[in-house]
């Protein structure tokens, strides 16, 4: 292939079309809403992000794995009716986090042992839980909301002092690092692309691949839980609906940013990407006010889209790929 023709499939990589698509639309709503780009927006724009950019992390390393967790949001709300319910009954909000984390914890090793120990696909076996988690967040607290928690936290979903940056967003950006670190820098990481690549292939060639896959539910149910605290204290009411279809958004969010759900590709970058280009359409849908069933139109479309175009990328790539293959096959 000549090196025009790589230099140019460097460039047209999905993750680098939908940073551009991010920096395109960011600009256009700069122009379109003057009300866009001030700070108070774009820090509300921000917090609204809070908890699909820390979902997202995980999620991102269980897709690269070819794995999916959809019970996120589910464990999100039953998170935040826990907390609810703990706060209510008088219970230290001190004590009350590391019980919801350790509830998370519970979530995700149940998920993962479902997947590792029994074999069963996890889109069906996260199907099942999320109608399950949510269940028991009814339990728990019942369809009615506990707020008024104690300000000292309440203010963690405030802004880092003297900046727009809202506390969770800071907090997404440390683990963010570290993620990509893991999986772009680590044995770790190639041996999650490797999972996902051929899963028998990584188990033959050492790869622990059920302990992998185990820890990386665990860490998802885990980090949805702490999500749902964020949520709580984000909008001050403990319900058990909190975050309802939350999961369609992160998955929307981690394939838009060019993971392949069939595992084995993608980037943090991409990801991240994908992330602020969904909460920037969001913001400016909501600056227009448009309702919230059109903005679930939207990210609908948006899922569609993300796995529909790199498919018919690939497509393309292979038929031309073959088309350049065939002169040097035939006869002289």
């Amino acid at each position: 292939m000549p090196r025009e023709t790589r230099d140019l499939g460097r460039f047209v990589r999905w993750d680098v079309v939908v940073t551009a698509l991010l920096v395109v639309v960011f600009f256009g709503g700069l122009g379109a809403d003057a009300n866009f780009g001030n700070a108070d927006n774009l820090s509300f724009a921000l917090n609204d992000l809070s908890e699909i950019a820390l979902i997202a992390l995980p999620m991102t390393l269980l897709v690269v794995c070819g794995q999916v967790d959809l019970s996120v949001a589910s464990v999100l709300g039953l998170a935040s009716a826990m907390t609810g319910y703990l706060w209510d009954a008088g219970m230290p909000f001190e004590t009350i986090v590391p019980l919801v984390l350790v509830t998370g914890v519970a979530c995700g090793l149940v998920n993962g042992l479902l997947v590792t120990r029994l074999g069963l696909p996890s889109l069906a076996v996260t199907i099942g839980t999320l109608t399950l988690y949510r269940g028991l967040a009814y339990v728990v607290l019942g369809t009615g909301a506990v707020s008024q928690f104690p300000p000292s936290y309440s203010a963690f979903a405030g802004n880092v002092p003297g900046t727009p940056i809202p506390y969770p967003v800071a907090l997404f950006a440390v683990l963010a690092v570290l993620t990509g670190l893991a999986l772009h820098a680590t044995g770790f990481g190639r041996s999650l692309f490797a999972i996902g690549s051929s899963e028998d292939t990584a188990f033959f060639a050492g790869i622990r691949v059920k302990r992998i896959k185990l820890l990386l539910f665990t860490l998802s149910g885990v980090v949805a839980a702490f999500a749902g605290i964020v949520f709580t204290l984000r909008y001050g009411s403990a319900r058990a609906d909190n975050g309802a279809g939350l999961e369609l958004t992160v998955i929307a969010a981690v394939l838009l940013g060019g993971v392949d759900f069939d595992g084995g590709k993608g980037t943090l970058g991409g990801v991240i990407a994908g992330v602020l280009l969904i909460g920037v359409l969001r913001n400016l849908l909501m600056l227009n006010d448009v309702t919230t069933e059109i903005q679930a139109v939207v990210t609908g479309l948006l899922l569609i889209v993300s796995v529909l175009t790199p498919r018919l990328i690939s497509i393309v790539r292979r038929a031309r790929a073959r088309r350049q293959a065939a002169p040097a096959r035939s006869p002289a």
